[in-house]
C-alpha cells in the first residue's frame, strides 16, 4: 500500500518547548516541526523565520511582546525561501525583511508554485492559510555577510551566507560572543533533511565546513532539538553531512551503472532507513531528495520548480 502523501497525514499537535539561550535570545522547537528564534536588541527584536501563515504565527509574536516589553520587530530575518518559513510575516509587523539576494530571486522565481507545493505537502503548519496576505519579499538583501548591531554590550548579530546547501541562498544568524548559531536548515538536529531545492556536493562539503569553523557552542538546527555543547553540534554536523554523503553515494552509483530512478531512490532509502528513518520527515522528504539528487548529478545544476502536480508525479512514480 502506498505511504500518505508526504506529511498529508500528520495532524497531530506538537508540543512547543521555548529556550532562553542566553538572555535575551530565544529558540521555539516543535517536535520536529520547524523551529523559530528571536533575538533581543536594546531597543528592538530581531527574529528568525516566519511560520507558514499570520495565524500561526501570531502566538509567538505575542510572546516575544511579552518578554521584550513590547520592542518593534524590527528586523525578520529569513534563513530561505520556502512557504513553511515565509508566508507568516505579516504577524511581525517588521521593519525590514532581511535575506540572501538568491532567496529574493527564488521567490520571484517560483514562490507561488512553492507556496501550493507546501500547503499540499504539509497542511496541518498552515493554519488558517487564507490569512496570507502574499508572497513575502526580502525588502533588505545581501550576498556574503551583513551586521546588526543589537546596542548596549549585547555585540552583534553576524548574517553570513556560508555557500549553496539546502537552497541557493541559505543564510544563518550567528552570534559570535555568545556562540550562539541559528543554521536554519543546513543542519537538522534528530531529524531528516529536505534536499528537494539542494546543491548536495557543496552543501555536504564546503558550506558545512564553514559553518562548522564557526565553532558554535550551542547550535539551532531547523527542525529537531537545540543541540548544547561544542561536542554535540559537530555531532549534528556530522549527521547531516552522513546523511547527504550516504545519499550522493547511492544516487550516483545506481545512475552510473544504468539504473532506474526508482531503483535509486530504493537504495538511498534502504541506506538511510536504520539511522534516519525514524527521525521526523523522513518519508515525506526521500522522494523529493531523489528526484533532485538524480538531475543534479545528470547535470541539470538550478533545481527545477516543485509545483503541486509535479510532486504527486514524483511521489506516485517512487512508492512500492
Amino acid at each position: 500500500m502506498s505511504r500518505p502523501f508526504a506529511s498529508s497525514a500528520d495532524l497531530d499537535e506538537k508540543r512547543q518547548t521555548l529556550d532562553e539561550l542566553a538572555p535575551g535570545v530565544w529558540a521555539l522547537t516543535s517536535e520536529g516541526d520547524p523551529n523559530i528564534g528571536a533575538i533581543e536588541g536594546e531597543e528592538f527584536v530581531v527574529a528568525f523565520e516566519a511560520r507558514a501563515t499570520p495565524v500561526a504565527a501570531r502566538p509567538w509574536v505575542e510572546e516575544l511582546g511579552r518578554r521584550t516589553g513590547g520592542k518593534p520587530i524590527r528586523y525578520l530575518v529569513l534563513s530561505h525561501y520556502h512557504a513553511v518559513r515565509v508566508l507568516g510575516a505579516a504577524a511581525f509587523d517588521p521593519q525590514t525583511v532581511v535575506a540572501h539576494h538568491n532567496t529574493a530571486r527564488l521567490v520571484e522565481e517560483r514562490g507561488r508554485e512553492d507556496w501550493a507545493s507546501e500547503l499540499g505537502r504539509m497542511p496541518r503548519l498552515f493554519e488558517d492559510p487564507d490569512s496570507i496576505p502574499g508572497l513575502t519579499r526580502p525588502t533588505l538583501t545581501f550576498t556574503e555577510t551583513l551586521e546588526i548591531q543589537l546596542g548596549g554590550e549585547r555585540g552583534a548579530l553576524r548574517l553570513q551566507h556560508l555557500g549553496r546547501g539546502h537552497t541557493a541562498g541559505d543564510l544563518v544568524a550567528w552570534l559570535p560572543e555568545r556562540r550562539i548559531l541559528f543554521a536554519g536548515d543546513l543542519v537538522e538536529a534528530e531529524a531528516a533533511l529536505y534536499t528537494g531545492d539542494a546543491f548536495h556536493r557543496e552543501w555536504a562539503g564546503p558550506t558545512l565546513d564553514r559553518l562548522i569553523g564557526l565553532q558554535p557552542d550551542v547550535l539551532i538546527g531547523g527542525r529537531g532539538p537545540v543541540v548544547h555543547g561544542a561536542s554535540a553540534c559537530r555531532d549534528a554536523v556530522a549527521q547531516t553531512r552522513r546523511f547527504l554523503t550516504t545519499m550522493i553515494r547511492r544516487v550516483d552509483g545506481v545512475r552510473r551503472q544504468g539504473g532506474t530512478l526508482k531503483q535509486a531512490f530504493d537504495e538511498a532509502r534502504a541506506a538511510l532507513a536504520p539511522s534516519y528513518g525514524a527521525w521526523p520527515i523522513f518519508e515525506h522528504c526521500m522522494p523529493f531528495n531523489v528526484a533532485r539528487l538524480w538531475d543534479e548529478l545528470s547535470g541539470t545544476s538550478w533545481p527545477r520548480i516543485w509545483t503541486a502536480e509535479r510532486d504527486r508525479e514524483v511521489w506516485d512514480l517512487l512508492q512500492d
